[in-house]
């Protein structure tokens, strides 16, 4: 049976719409799947496993009393965070971390992580304690930090809720909800939430991390493979937002 030539117009417009489609089947604007499994471990008030798409972050909460030296007598509480990746967590073995021996990109991380967090919590409300939020990278494709900094803000809010519950504090200090997403350029398109190859092969990488009222805590934006345009940039931030507010959804359900 011949083709009209209206049949062939539509059969040559609908082989590159596919082709430009991302590898596992998302939109530009869709998330990997994300899950936050709650009270992974017994001892700690607050600890959440993370998932977005194949990454996994274990994500978990202590408090301890006191604070830094620059604190002391000031009646608030600090927020504080380490992160680090199994050695398994990749395709080759990852050396552990040593004391005095961190990587740049694990101090870079971590930082972004304490810097992150400490806007969702009312120091005063803790007294003068410490919470320690520590983010362990089980599994990595892509966007370990965005799944640290959103999952532990589900571990610190649960870590709230059961020291009340225990009578160890008294004061709600959760005061907003914090998250993090990536978006990028892979090829011309902008893209949500990248997994690693998307990443590798992206022109431009960015994390986004937003509060819940709508306030960026921080943008960070490198153009690996040729600059982005200002038109770009505004695509990048409005996916992020789209991004963002889904994880606040899922942060709620959860």
């Amino acid at each position: 049976m011949k083709r009209t030539a209206a049949g062939r117009a539509r059969a040559k417009v609908a082989v590159p719409a596919k082709a430009e489609g991302r590898r596992d089947g998302r939109a530009p604007d869709e998330l990997r799947p994300v899950a936050f499994r709650r009270n992974i471990l017994a001892h700690l008030p607050g600890s959440v496993l993370s998932a977005f798409g194949r990454t996994q972050v274990l994500c978990t909460v202590c408090v301890e009393d006191g604070v830094p030296d620059f604190l002391r007598g000031k009646g608030q509480g600090w927020l504080t965070a380490e992160y680090g990746m199994l050695p398994g967590s990749t395709n080759r073995r990852k050396p552990r971390d040593r004391a005095g021996k961190v990587d740049g990109r694990t101090v870079e991380i971590q930082r972004l992580i304490g810097r992150a967090l400490r806007q969702a919590v009312d120091m005063s409300a803790l007294g003068e304690r410490t919470l320690w939020i520590d983010c362990d990278v089980l599994q990595a494709d892509g966007g370990t930090r965005t799944a640290a900094i959103t999952g532990a803000w589900v571990a610190l809010r649960d870590a709230q809720d059961r020291l009340i519950r225990d009578g160890k504090l008294f004061k709600r200090f959760v005061s907003q909800q914090v998250a993090a997403v990536s978006v990028g350029i892979v090829g011309s398109r902008p893209s949500l939430d990248l997994d690693y190859g998307e990443d590798v092969a992206a022109g431009t990488d960015m994390n986004l991390v937003m509060t819940s009222r709508g306030q960026f805590v921080e943008i960070q934006g490198t153009a690996e493979h040729g600059a982005f345009s200002e038109k770009q940039l505004h695509e990048l931030l409005r996916l992020g937002r789209k991004g963002l507010e889904r994880l606040f959804e899922l942060q709620r359900k959860a």
